[in-house]
């Protein structure tokens, strides 16, 4: 009896576990109307990767170059998603200044890990933006 309970709970933390891997596949990022996106911007991100990409989040359609990102989302993104074949270029600044980094097909589940600057980061420094997919 114990070790089925065991094994019950086992499975039921797995399952849990695996609806809590928010960030989709690069080849699936697709808009509610099934366009294709070029990232997707997260407004939340988590120390356990498998937690990232939740809250809010906004779908760039490519070509799409942006030198001011509408207000709410200025200074927001904390994870984001980069369709295949695309690639996005952020800055720190609103008229695409101050810092910039480019992104390339993938997921960054935390911006909080990728380096801006000597001893700065990316989480919540997104003011403007440029991304395009071949």
């Amino acid at each position: 009896m114990g070790r089925s309970w065991a094994l019950a709970a086992l499975l039921s933390a797995l399952l849990v576990s695996g609806t809590l891997a928010l960030c989709p596949a690069p080849s699936v990022l697709r808009d509610v109307d099934g366009v294709r996106v070029c990232a997707r911007l997260y407004e939340d991100s988590n120390v356990i990767y498998d937690r990232c990409c939740s809250g809010g989040y906004m779908d760039i359609v490519s070509p799409a170059d942006v030198p001011s990102i509408e207000r709410f989302w200025n200074n927001r993104a904390s994870s984001l998603v980069v369709g295949p074949r695309c690639e996005l270029t952020v800055w720190s600044r609103v008229n695409k200044r101050g810092f910039r980094r480019t992104f390339r097909t993938g997921i960054q589940y935390r911006l909080l890990e990728s380096g801006k600057g000597l001893f700065g980061n990316w989480d919540n420094s997104i003011s403007s933006y440029y991304c395009k997919c071949s």
